[in-house]
C-alpha cells in the first residue's frame, strides 16, 4: 500500500469507499516500471501465445469484436482465437487501445505486487493494463463495479472524473443500466479533471464515473480493480444459512391447503407470516461463525496462491534432506477445519502434524524436514502446499 498512496492509515479511515485520490509520483517511494512497460506489452501479445479473453481491443469507446485481431494458432495448434500480432499493429496505428487483462496470473512481477496487495487489503484484486495511442480514447464516460488504483506507467493520459450516479454497485448493477444518468453526469463539471504522469496513481471507489484520453505518446497504465468484499455478501449468506435452517422445520415444509390461488394475497397471507417469523427468527440465529466459514471459502475461490512449479516442486520432492527448510506457500489463504488444510486449490490431511508445528506454518514459519517428518513433508511439497524457503 505504501507504494501507492501517501498515509495508508489516513487512506483506509477517510478516503476506503468513500471519494476519489489523485497522489503524485513526486510523493511516492519511486515509479512502476519494474512491474510493467512498453517491452512486456510487445512481448505478450507477440510471443506470449495469449488467447481471448486475455486480450480486448477497444477504439473510439467501443470494444471491438474478437474476430478483428484474433486468428487461427498455426500447424498443429488447433486453436481459432489467438491473438494476431499483425492484426493488432493495424488496429493500434489506427487508434485502438489494448487491453491486456488478467496480467495477475500472466506477468511475474504483476502477479507478486497483486498479491500483496491482496494481503494489505483483505480484498480480491485482478490486474488490467491499458495501452492507448497518441490522442485516443479507449472507453466512453463509465463506472466500474469494484474500486480501482490507477498506476500510470508510461505517456501521459488525462483522466475526468465524475460524481457517481449510483453509489456502490454491486456486481450485477452494471453501467449500462443508468446509460442516461452516466451521460447527464459526464456534461456536468468534473470533480477531478486532471492529467497523469509516470508515477501518478489515482484511486477510484467503484460506481465514480470516469473516462481517460492519451495525450501526445503512447499511454501505459495498470488498473489495479479491487473487488471489494461488502455487507450485500454477508446478506447472501445470512439468507442462504436462515433458507438451510427453516428447510428443517416441518411447518415451513408443509403443502399449501387444497384449492389454494397462489395468485390471491388473502390466501397466502397466513401461510406468508408464518414463513416470515421462522425466517426472521433464523436470520438472528445466524452465528457468525458460519459467515465466516462461508466468506473464507468464497475467499479461497477468489484469487490465485503464489506460482508453484511442477518439475521444481519434484526435484524438492526427491531431494528432501533433515535440514531442507519449507514454508507455507505464499497467498494460499490456509485454514484448517476437522484435520484437512484447506486453501487456494489445496485441500490436505495434516492431522499427523504436531498442533505447534501446523500453527507455525500458518504464520510464515520455516520449518525443517526433521521436523515434519519425511513422508509428510514430501507429501505436502507434493501438494503444493510446501516450498523451499
Amino acid at each position: 500500500m505504501r507504494r501507492l498512496v501517501v498515509d495508508p492509515v489516513g487512506f483506509a479511515a477517510d478516503t476506503w469507499g468513500r471519494a476519489p485520490l489523485l497522489t503524485r509520483a513526486a510523493d511516492l517511494p519511486g515509479a512502476f516500471d519494474d512491474l510493467f512497460g512498453e517491452t512486456a506489452v510487445d512481448d505478450l501479445v507477440s510471443t506470449h501465445g495469449l488467447r481471448t479473453p486475455f486480450l480486448r481491443v477497444a477504439k473510439d469507446g467501443s470494444t471491438l469484436p474478437t474476430r478483428a485481431f484474433t486468428s487461427g494458432g498455426g500447424v498443429g495448434a488447433g486453436i481459432a482465437d489467438q491473438v494476431d500480432d499483425t492484426r493488432l499493429t493495424a488496429l493500434f496505428a489506427d487508434g485502438a487501445t489494448l487491453v491486456l487483462q488478467a496480467l495477475h496470473r500472466t506477468w511475474p512481477p504483476v502477479v507478486a505486487f497483486a498479491q500483496q496487495l491482496v494481503a494489505d487489503l483483505g480484498h480480491p484484486v485482478q490486474v488490467n493494463a491499458y495501452v492507448t495511442p497518441p490522442q485516443s480514447r479507449g472507453f466512453d464516460d463509465h463506472y466500474d463495479v469494484h474500486d480501482v488504483f490507477v498506476l500510470q506507467i508510461s505517456g501521459a493520459k488525462r483522466w475526468r472524473i465524475h460524481a457517481p450516479v449510483h453509489e456502490a454497485p454491486l456486481r450485477d448493477q452494471p453501467w449500462t443500466d443508468r446509460r442516461e444518468a452516466v451521460r447527464a453526469e459526464a456534461e456536468r463539471e468534473c470533480l477531478i479533471d486532471e492529467v497523469l504522469e509516470p508515477g501518478d496513481v489515482l484511486y477510484l471507489p467503484r460506481g465514480t464515473l470516469h473516462a481517460a484520453t492519451a495525450l501526445g505518446d503512447v499511454s501505459t497504465h495498470l488498473t489495479f480493480g479491487v473487488h471489494t468484499w461488502n455487507r450485500h455478501h454477508l446478506a447472501e449468506e445470512v439468507v442462504a444459512a436462515a433458507l438451510a435452517a427453516v428447510a428443517d422445520d416441518p411447518d415451513v415444509r408443509t403443502s399449501l391447503p387444497l384449492g389454494v390461488d397462489v395468485a390471491d394475497p388473502d390466501d397466502l397471507h397466513a401461510h406468508a407470516e408464518l414463513v416470515r417469523d421462522r425466517l426472521l427468527a433464523a436470520v438472528r440465529a445466524v452465528p457468525t461463525d458460519t459467515l465466516a466459514a462461508a466468506l473464507g471459502g468464497r475467499d479461497g475461490t477468489s484469487g490465485r496462491a503464489a506460482p508453484v512449479g511442477p518439475l521444481a516442486q519434484l526435484r524438492l520432492a526427491q531431494g528432501l534432506t533433515d535440514d531442507t527448510a519449507l514454508v507455507l506457500r505464499g497467498s494460499l489463504a490456509a485454514h484448517v477445519a476437522d484435520g484437512h488444510l484447506r486453501g487456494r486449490g489445496v485441500d490436505v490431511d495434516v492431522a499427523d502434524l504436531e498442533a505447534d508445528v501446523l500453527h507455525g506454518l500458518l504464520d510464515g514459519q520455516v520449518v525443517t524436514v526433521a521436523r515434519l517428518g519425511h513422508e509428510t513433508a514430501r507429501r505436502l511439497v507434493a501438494a503444493g502446499v510446501l516450498v523451499a524457503a
